[in-house]
């Protein structure tokens, strides 16, 4: 049963209005494809974002857009139901993804060429049927996640944007559940008891690295109880005169930079 009254939604749909206020998530006008893998996020999102619709001051259309990429077992005709349920068109997409990697990918994991098959499908459809956002189900966490991910192993400084515009400029993504912190939507989706649809091809493998990083942060938080505020406050508090980007800073003249190019770079602490 999806209780709107929950302390965990009410709590959840207040961080969702606050990030699709502050980054401008969503316009009059907007139709808005909601990319639900059969997951507790973007169930959460889908159901979340057909309610904040309801009284939102300007009017947008929500759909619900799932990719069936042929893994063995996928039935989701339970969560069809429950969305259903909910007032809310579902469409499904058969895409059979799942041999390609399976084919493809030998050794090491699935996710980095399933994801990329599964955005290109979802792009093609998004922008072919007039969808003016894509809105995805990373929270919190994953953008904490992520930032340690490339820090760690890519050696650059990159998480996921609350708001972007894909590479071929055809789509514009959005994460309302930015703000969220993922233990909130944990206990919500336990309260509410819906479909949930398991992957089984990145959730049959083991080691990842994301997981480890998903491990660190749980070991972390419980001396650092305030860690996934203050991560996500330093996301979007980037002092880059305090970087190493000779990108940014021209530091083999810096000397002779005229006054003009320092104004409103942050000051020394």
């Amino acid at each position: 049963m999806v209780d709107f009254s929950n302390p965990n939604a009410v709590q959840i749909r207040k961080d969702m209005v606050e990030a699709m206020a502050e980054y401008n998530m969503i316009q009059d006008g907007d139709k808005v494809m909601v990319c639900c893998s059969g997951g507790k996020d973007s169930s959460i999102l889908l159901a979340l974002l057909h309610e904040i619709q309801k009284r939102a001051p300007y009017d947008y259309e929500i759909e619900a857009v799932m990719l069936d990429q042929g893994h063995p077992g996928f039935n989701p005709e339970a969560f069809r139901v429950w969305v259903e349920s909910l007032g809310i068109k579902l469409t499904i997409i058969a895409k059979d993804t799942y041999s390609i990697v399976k084919e493809k990918v030998t050794s090491g994991v699935y996710c980095s060429l399933c994801s990329r098959l599964r955005r290109g499908i979802l792009y093609d459809y998004a922008h072919a049927n007039g969808f003016t956002k894509m809105a995805l189900g990373h929270h919190r966490d994953d953008l904490m996640e992520t930032l340690l991910m490339n820090l760690f192993f890519t050696g650059k400084t990159a998480t996921m944007p609350p708001k972007l515009k894909s590479d071929d400029k055809r789509n514009v993504i959005i994460r309302p559940l930015s703000f969220v912190a993922e233990k909130d939507l944990t206990v919500l989706a336990k309260a509410w008891e819906f479909p949930i649809i398991p992957c089984n091809l990145c959730g049959s493998q083991d080691g990842m690295k994301r997981q480890r990083i998903k491990s660190l942060i749980k070991e972390l938080e419980k001396e650092i109880p305030q860690m996934g505020n203050s991560m996500l406050k330093a996301m979007s508090n980037i002092h880059v005169s305090q970087m190493l980007d000779q990108g940014l800073w021209n530091f083999q003249d810096l000397e002779n930079a005229p006054a003009e190019e320092m104004i409103g770079v942050d000051a020394l602490s």
